[in-house]
């Protein structure tokens, strides 16, 4: 088992910047890949980014390209989420989760709120 913890949502105006953190435990030595996932009111939950363990690769959605960044800190076994240049069209809650060989995302965490105000 994995367990994920999300900090460091809350509100910010247009153009501000945000950095969620996600604090992984239990298994961790199982786990290929770390992504961040949101979803908006009255939407499907989306993919945000990603981060390979095995060779560092990052993947991004368009939408966030440019100005997400996603990063790890091996030592603390945590990922972040790097956010600038935020827009209103950024709100939602924002997931963190854990893939293990399958290639799945098998677990999550319970969720930060993100509010971009203009």
């Amino acid at each position: 088992q994995v367990q994920l913890v999300e900090s460091g949502g809350g509100l910010v105006q247009a153009g501000g910047s945000l950095r969620l953190s996600c604090a992984a435990s239990g298994r961790t030595f199982s786990t290929y890949t770390m992504g961040w996932f949101r979803q908006a009111p009255g939407k499907e939950r989306a993919f945000v980014a990603s981060f390979r363990w095995s060779d560092s690769s990052t993947y991004y959605a368009d939408s966030v390209k440019g100005r997400f960044t996603i990063s790890r800190d091996n030592a603390k076994n945590t990922v972040y989420l790097q956010m600038n240049s935020l827009k209103p069209e950024d709100t939602a809650v924002y997931y963190c989760a854990a893939a293990g060989s399958s290639k799945i995302y098998d677990y999550w965490g319970q969720g930060t709120q993100v509010t971009v105000s203009l």
